[in-house]
């Protein structure tokens, strides 16, 4: 959705001088979807220009757009994620923008809408894409991701209000933010399995293009968890569409049991977030 001239005025009125001539003479146009208390718009239609995506947000939102780009900084070592132009954070008010490279593809979760009979090609793109991303050298990721520092995030969330009930899935609608906290605290202790993970490895957060995996973003909960921080998300989407899609997946990525314990209990706590 296409912002007015008035608004985005507004907006480049209060960035740094540096990031106000980076996005100079580009449309913008609202990007709503994956959208996680930052505001993300594509820019576009600058003569000669790549086209770029940005991200703004305050307060957590900008800690959060922070995590990305530091993150972004990382990952390109070693898989197709789109580039940092700029980043800049202002203290007062605490707020920041993160410019990024636009990667080319569509969306996993768009191919399948648009040509379900895709559904088996896809699986197995994304399950050899999430074994790479798994195979990332764990001793040399900075980025601490397990259990633990999500619950810590989970607890500060529920104490600022800022879970969103509503969205709930439909297992558990009709739930509150703290019924979601005790069940994991009952699914504890969880003995974990510790690759670099994605954080959020959703249909929405991968890129393909001709049938192959081209790159992933929104990559601002990667660093070192358990698998299934990665496994839960994509199990419940392909469940959403087939479930044989599921048992392909499993078989793609190379699980021999499903542990649903850690899936469970991923899928709680992504409620949460």
């Amino acid at each position: 959705m296409s912002i007015s001239k008035s608004r985005q005025v507004a907006m480049m009125a209060v960035m740094p001088a540096s990031l106000r001539a980076a996005v100079a003479a580009y449309q913008w146009a609202r990007d709503s979807i994956g959208e996680s208390g930052a505001a993300v718009y594509r820019l576009h239609g600058r003569d000669g220009a790549p086209g770029l995506y940005l991200k703004h947000g305050r307060a957590v939102a900008a800690a959060d757009i922070a995590d990305e780009m530091a993150r972004l900084r990382w990952l390109a070592q070693y898989l197709p994620v789109p580039a940092v132009v700029q980043f800049a954070r202002m203290a007062d008010p605490d707020q920041a923008w993160l410019l990024m490279t636009a990667l080319p593809g569509t969306t996993a979760s768009e191919v399948l809408a648009a040509n379900p009979a895709l559904g088996p090609a896809v699986v197995d793109a994304l399950a050899a894409f999430l074994r790479r991303l798994h195979a990332l050298p764990v001793s040399a990721c900075p980025f601490n991701a397990g259990h633990a520092v999500r619950l810590a995030q989970a607890r500060q969330r529920i104490d600022a209000g800022l879970v969103d009930a509503e969205d709930f899935d439909a297992g558990r609608e009709g739930w509150t933010a703290g019924q979601v906290w005790a069940a994991l605290q009952d699914s504890l202790p969880l003995v974990p399995d510790l690759p670099v993970t994605h954080g959020d490895f959703s249909l929405e957060n991968i890129l393909m293009q001709e049938g192959a995996v081209v790159g992933c973003i929104d990559v601002g909960r990667a660093g070192v968890a358990d698998r299934y921080q990665d496994l839960a998300i994509v199990w419940r989407a392909l469940g959403e569409l087939d479930a044989s899609l599921q048992q392909r997946f499993a078989q793609q990525y190379g699980l021999l049991d499903i542990d649903q314990g850690k899936l469970q209990f991923h899928l709680l706590l992504d409620e949460l977030f």
